[in-house]
């Protein structure tokens, strides 16, 4: 799930960052004089927050990955509604907006920002095609490789090397030089970027209700590597059911079918599963779509996640622009309210809050809820200095990257059960105590 250490923030020498999942760049500027040893005040705007508030949501995403599936609240929503576990990809993806600002607070050459930014993209991406592509195998499977006809094309890191690239782009070549002494100051100084995710919302909007989705048909190899056809009729438009969808069909035309994830997560509705919201056996007269591949990192639906990564970019100018803690918090917590009561309003009239299908209204809502998030972390830490109770948080979000690959993407658990004696059953959890 997703960006990780993202950048390591400092307030007020930003240009410098490093990054590490998703993160920021930085281009080099001119020499200049030595620089003077940052005051007490300038240490003390080290934004410790940004660290704590990407080390909770590592720890979320651990937490989801091993306990969801026994308890429901903490799993992903099999489809419409969100639950603590739908909330980790756009937290990751709103501090990757929110580190940007800091790391291009100044640009003096934009052309070499461009090119490092358009780089480490696609480092980023190469590296989820490796991590999540098919190369790295089930932890019980000593054996690896993958079929590049097979291939899963898209996945977290994807989105967001795709969001990140985006983002920094626009704060690159996308600002404005109007003064800001108010909060609508940065609305208007930034009027460009928004503007951008406004483009990005509307044509989302546009292609999720407007498209014709018709009939489709997909394979599985079922027991005894007997190949098994499924037709789904669909010949609708504006659906957002898991079957006809413009999100899928626009992965399936553009991506292949055999290029997408194959363990839907609506297989877990009730429609696909006699145990929902957990997995199990399909129930009788189940849909023809219940066992067929749905990427929920999918192409049309990382369009919305730049649009969270973009907000994100408007919570790290308040950062910039306003030095007093009071004005930070205002100018936090009116937008992240007003998105909350837009998103509930949109999925009272039906545009529900889905995330597989990344809509408007659960783009608003999980942003909303980061700003507030971030906003009570910032409190906490920046402001009363509240460090030693989060300083494990603050760990687990300086190492994020590493620590998604050990666990999130089972290179420990498969390094564990790769050493053995005689026997794969003889592993390491064993000798420690740990039934295999």
């Amino acid at each position: 799930m997703g960006g990780y250490e993202l950048v390591r923030s400092d307030d007020a020498a930003a240009t410098t960052p490093d990054l590490e999942f998703g993160g920021s760049t930085s281009s080099k500027a001119e020499p200049l004089p030595p620089p003077r040893p940052p005051s007490p005040a300038a240490r003390r705007q080290r934004l410790v927050s940004l660290d704590v508030f990407r080390g909770i949501t590592v720890l979320l995403m651990i937490i989801v990955d091993d306990v969801g599936g026994f308890l429901p609240a903490l799993n992903h929503s099999p489809w419409n509604g969100v639950t603590v576990g739908d909330f980790v990809m756009p937290f990751f993806l709103f501090i990757v907006g929110v580190s940007l600002t800091l790391a291009y607070k100044r640009v003096p050459d934009k052309l070499e920002a461009t090119k490092k930014a358009v780089l480490r993209a696609l480092k980023l991406f190469c590296l989820g095609l490796v991590l999540q592509g098919g190369f790295l195998h089930g932890v019980r499977s000593l054996t690896f490789g993958v079929d590049i006809t097979k291939i899963r094309l898209m996945g977290t890191l994807q989105r967001i090397a795709i969001a990140y690239l985006v983002a920094a782009l626009c704060e690159i070549w996308l600002k404005g030089d109007d003064d800001v002494n108010y909060g609508l100051d940065v609305l208007k100084r930034y009027r460009y970027q928004l503007f951008v995710g406004l483009l990005l919302s509307i044509m989302y909007t546009v292609l999720l209700y407007g498209i014709d989705v018709p009939d489709w048909e997909y394979q599985i190899i079922g027991p005894g590597s007997t190949q098994k056809s499924f037709f789904v009729k669909c010949e609708v438009r504006g659906d957002t059911g898991p079957g006809c969808n413009a999100v899928g069909m626009v992965d399936r035309a553009m991506l292949g079918i055999d290029h997408l994830y194959r363990r839907a997560v609506y297989a877990r509705t009730k429609e696909c599963s006699i145990y929902s919201p957990q997995g199990g056996p399909l129930p009788p007269n189940a849909p023809s779509w219940c066992q067929a591949p749905f990427d929920p990192e999918g192409l049309l639906s990382s369009v919305m996640a730049i649009v969270t990564c973009l907000i994100g970019l408007q919570f790290g100018h308040v950062i910039i622009h306003f030095e007093k803690d009071k004005q930070r918090i205002i100018n936090w917590l009116i937008p992240s309210f007003s998105m909350l009561a837009v998103a509930f309003s949109m999925d009272f009239i039906g545009m529900r809050m889905n995330k597989p299908l990344y809509t408007i209204s659960y783009t608003l809502a999980t942003a909303g809820a980061s700003g507030l998030l971030f906003a009570g972390i910032y409190t906490l830490v920046d402001m009363y200095g509240f460090r030693k109770p989060t300083i494990s948080m603050e760990w687990l979000g300086k190492h994020a990257l590493m620590i998604y690959v050990l666990v999130a993407c089972n290179v420990l658990p498969m390094f564990i059960h790769g050493f053995y004696w005689k026997e794969p059953k003889n592993n390491l959890l064993k000798y420690i105590g740990i039934r295999a």
